[in-house]
């Protein structure tokens, strides 16, 4: 009796306690038992029913498990990072089929690693975003009717929002379209768009997104961080429209990023079979639609060759944010985030990962659309997803953040 998946088995040995046939596979996921109660993960949260000689069989597939982890840790070894995680979501179900984490350990002889080894990143690492926040605050503002994709407005490289001065790294016109404000990633852009968006609405809709709240996914969750507006000022409000100031997980990520791939609706995103769904509905089906549209148009005009598979179509954005060290950003420790969806028209997998502390290739198209290619690739080749018709885009400078 024990934690089962298709192929995350535990088995329980009368002499000799748990064991765990896959090892180092979803380790931190499921957990382990220690000398009498279960320590980490699924081993912990569901210790009581499975004291109880019931079972608890959980929503991921082993072979996406697999190639989720092997992608996460190929490309964090490669740049010496810290840590990092990743998930993938049945879009139309919510259900977690892979959750990643970077690095990871032998749940058999958990004793020889640390407690950092034993963290189920993907639900409990809280870290800010950056621009993959993007999107989902673009959504919001054509969804109240605050912009639309082809509005122009004023974007100088470096622009005074309240005590603050905020820049951009990649050179651009000096006036966007909303579209281009994605393609951009321009900070300076998302000021100017959420100047009409007030802290009470925007903070709504982070809510709505599944920020700042824990999400019942059947494992100890973090909660993240967003500010009670009451807080806000403009700089707070201009901040967490790029992804700082705020804090996210893994899963949180991948579920709002879900909105966008579920024409709208928030899918409660779930690790244990059977769980019934909760559903609400975020955005309008054509709002979601037509930010997928830009999204796509993001991979395609700007990383596509970093981000998706050749003959196939998906959506996403970037983000690269500094860590907040002693209080200070740091100038040499980033995370490298990244959230999409496949395929780009009809989605029906989302993924989301971050990667902390890269020693060099830090930047989120360096990094973390990588990541986000091969996990596509996997999904493609074990789905046996067919290959798309090429899709036009307009023709402007690619962005690399």
């Amino acid at each position: 009796t024990g934690v089962q998946t298709c192929a995350l088995p535990i088995s329980h040995d009368q002499g000799q306690g748990r064991t765990y046939p896959q090892q180092q596979s979803g380790a931190a996921l499921v957990g382990f038992m220690g000398r009498s109660n279960g320590l980490e993960g699924i081993e912990a949260s569901h210790e009581a029913t499975l004291r109880a000689g019931q079972s608890v069989t959980l929503t991921v597939h082993s072979a996406l498990q697999a190639a989720a982890e092997s992608a996460l840790s190929k490309a964090a070894r490669d740049v010496d990072a810290e840590f990092g995680s990743a998930v993938i979501l049945e879009v139309r179900t919510g259900r977690i089929v892979a959750a990643a984490t970077y690095p990871t350990f032998n749940p058999n002889t958990w004793q020889a690693s640390t407690p950092e080894r034993w963290r189920n990143r993907p639900m409990i690492d809280e870290y800010e975003p950056g621009s993959v926040m993007k999107p989902l605050i673009v959504a919001a503002l054509l969804n109240e009717g605050l912009t639309t994709p082809g509005q122009t407005h004023d974007t100088p490289m470096r622009r005074q929002v309240g005590r603050a001065r905020i820049g951009d790294i990649v050179p651009h016109p000096a006036r966007l379209t909303t579209q281009q404000i994605l393609r951009y990633s321009s900070n300076v852009g998302m000021t100017r768009l959420v100047e009409p968006f007030t802290p009470q609405a925007m903070y709504g809709y982070l809510q709505a997104f599944g920020f700042g709240r824990v999400p019942e996914v059947g494992v100890g969750s973090g909660r993240g961080h967003v500010r009670s507006p009451d807080t806000w000022d403009e700089v707070i409000r201009a901040t967490n429209a790029f992804g700082q100031g705020l804090t996210v997980t893994t899963v949180q990520m991948a579920a709002a990023f879900n909105v966008l791939a579920n024409d709208g609706q928030y899918v409660t995103p779930t690790l244990i079979k059977g769980k019934p769904a909760r559903r609400r509905q975020v955005l309008r089906p054509d709002v979601a639609r037509t930010t997928r549209a830009m999204l796509h148009a993001v991979i395609d005009e700007g990383i596509s060759t970093k981000a998706s598979v050749p003959g196939y179509h998906v959506g996403g954005k970037t983000g690269t944010a500094q860590v907040a060290v002693g209080g200070q950003y740091s100038d040499r420790t980033f995370t490298s985030t990244f959230a999409g969806f496949l395929p780009a028209d009809q989605p029906l997998y989302t993924v989301a990962l971050m990667v902390r502390g890269a020693k060099r290739n830090y930047q989120g198209s360096q990094l973390a659309a990588p990541i986000f290619k091969e996990i596509s690739a996997s999904l493609i080749s074990f789905y046996g997803l067919a290959p798309q018709l090429p899709h036009a885009h307009p023709d402007t400078a690619s962005t690399v953040n």
